[in-house]
């Protein structure tokens, strides 16, 4: 490729991240330690390639942990060179789901498959726990071992591994390979897939499919990766399918961060980067832009303890600065003080403090409100995982999914109608035994349910007919509109509000407001729910309400 004059940008770069930037065709490893400008060396090469090296920017896949991350990367890249708009810089669920729905039809799904959140799962595995192991436990106990199981599963997926799989190294329960083949066949009918799914059904469709796996490695000729230390072995085994030796493969972590073994992620992807992919190039950035000296000297001093790691000397231009403070205190309370007394001089604004347990924040704020001191409480429920944020938006879930048995049985108990467990076990069964979705099945089951119940549902399918009618053309905000007043949600939580002194219709009207942003019709809808469930875990908790 002919290179063209050097940009502007590239002076600002020191001699270690420029060499970043400028190296091309041998696989990279670039061993970034904190502060030393990562992000600035990812979105300058992404700008480099397109502006100076003529890579279409189609044909670049940037893909990192968070959606606020992903973000920041394309705007800082678009500022360098404008083309870098069209580069694809996503999360790797997020890539996950985009290749998904895109093969849809090999997998088995929908091109609109929803993606389940822990609830949801939480709900499908109750159904599939007790069709393995019915009566087995009850209560709280029940509600532990669903959680357990679900852990086992989401770690068993991270590992890429099936039910059919030995899964002896995660847990020695000897239900968990039934209980995860019945999740993952009610997952499977309700026409869904859990966040796991999206990295290894991706894996899976690529292998079992040569001429998508020979299409998209051929499409993506550059591919970048942004916190690898964090990655686990489905995405180690996601990055390697894309990898076919003739495209560019760079990876940007820290060895020293990994952090995230608890949630699956796998330092060996790290520290055998150069074994999976040989000839690898291995560059240090150990310049730190962020820290005082005494901060760097300290932080070195623990992380040389490491005993598995690639190494760096982390230095800085910085000042020595303020020396690290350890204090040893006897109890919570004497916690509490000692930080009202280093906030003496009204330092507020400038100061963070961190506690591993919900219940720790109890002491502070008894002692900062006696003392007059502001605070805020970071951690609160999230926007998208409010009950009555999910009560409407299971409407819409159903609308593009009419087999997605969660947000059916949301939907139809949320206001009550009379429509209980009975009445729901027999559409169920008519949906399963008849290969229907459960919209038609319960039209089917009408005659069979009785009371209350009977003219409750027949009262919701009659609802949801109407609404389905509209969902190709209708803008989004305008069906949640109506889902709120029509089903009686707005009735319900009005009389909550009025009644608890809470503010749900405020969070109602918010998710219309929300909505607003997206076109009309099944790609708007559909782009927006997959929106919420890769952004609701990146969501700031200053801009939820309380």
């Amino acid at each position: 490729m002919v290179k063209g004059p050097d940009p502007s940008y590239l002076k600002s770069l020191n001699s270690r991240q420029l060499e970043a930037v400028l190296h091309y065709g041998s696989p990279l490893l670039i061993l970034a330690g904190a502060g030393s400008g990562k992000t600035r060396v990812i979105t300058t090469k992404i700008a480099y390639l397109v502006d100076q090296q003529q890579f279409d920017p189609r044909s670049i896949l940037a893909v990192t942990f968070t959606n606020k991350a992903a973000k920041e990367m394309k705007q800082r890249a678009v500022a360098l060179a404008p083309q870098a708009g069209e580069v694809m810089i996503r999360t790797f669920h997020s890539f996950g789901a985009w290749l998904l729905r895109r093969n849809a039809s090999l997998i088995g799904l929908s091109p609109y498959f929803t993606i389940c959140d822990e609830q949801d799962s939480l709900s499908l595995l109750k159904s599939a726990v007790k069709d393995k192991l019915p009566g087995e436990l009850t209560g709280s106990d029940a509600r532990r071992q669903r959680k357990e199981f679900l852990h086992c599963i989401n770690r068993a997926k991270d590992c890429c591994l099936g039910p059919d799989d030995d899964l002896r190294s995660l847990s020695h329960h000897e239900d968990l390979p039934g209980v995860y083949r019945a999740y993952q066949r009610y997952l499977q009918r309700s026409g869904n897939v859990d966040f796991g799914d999206l990295i290894m059904r991706s894996v899976q469709l690529l292998q079992d499919n040569p001429e998508v796996r020979k299409r998209i490695s051929q499409r993506f000729r550059v591919v970048l990766v942004d916190e690898y230390q964090d990655s686990n072995i489905a995405q180690f085994h996601l990055l390697d399918e894309l990898y076919d030796k003739s495209n560019y493969i760079c990876v940007v972590g820290d060895e020293d961060q990994s952090i995230y073994r608890f949630r699956g992620a796998e330092m060996e992807n790290i520290l055998n980067f150069d074994r999976t992919f040989p000839g690898t190039v291995v560059i240090r950035l150990e310049e730190n832009y962020r820290s005082t000296g005494n901060i760097l000297a300290a932080a070195g001093s623990v992380v040389k303890n490491n005993r598995r790691r690639l190494g760096k000397n982390l230095w800085t231009r910085k000042e020595e600065g303020a020396r690290i403070l350890l204090a040893h205190l006897g109890d919570q309370e004497q916690e509490a003080r000692f930080c009202s007394d280093l906030l003496k001089d009204g330092g507020y604004g400038n100061t963070a403090i961190l506690y591993r347990m919900n219940f720790q924040s109890r002491s502070f704020e008894t002692l900062f409100n006696r003392l007059e001191i502001p605070y805020r409480v970071v951690g609160t429920l999230r926007f998208y995982e409010r009950e009555e944020v999910k009560d409407a938006l299971a409407y819409l879930v159903l609308l593009l999914n009419p087999n997605n048995m969660v947000a059916f049985a949301r939907a139809i108990g949320k206001p009550r109608r009379g429509v209980g467990e009975k009445s729901l076990d027999k559409i169920m069964a008519v949906s399963r035994d008849h290969g229907m979705d459960l919209l038609a099945a319960g039209k089917t089951a009408l005659d069979s349910l009785r009371g209350r119940g009977a003219g409750g549902a027949e009262k919701f399918l009659s609802l949801m007919d109407n609404l389905g009618e509209r969902l190709d053309k209708s803008k989004p905000a305008l069906l949640i509109k109506e889902v709120i007043i029509k089903s009686g949600l707005y009735d319900h939580y009005r009389e909550r509000d009025l009644a608890e002194g809470s503010s749900r219709l405020s969070n109602l009207e918010e998710l219309v407001s929300a909505l607003s942003e997206y076109p009309p019709g099944r790609e708007g809808l559909s782009r927006y729910l997959e929106d919420i469930s890769l952004n609701s875990s990146d969501e700031d908790p200053y801009e939820t309400t309380p």
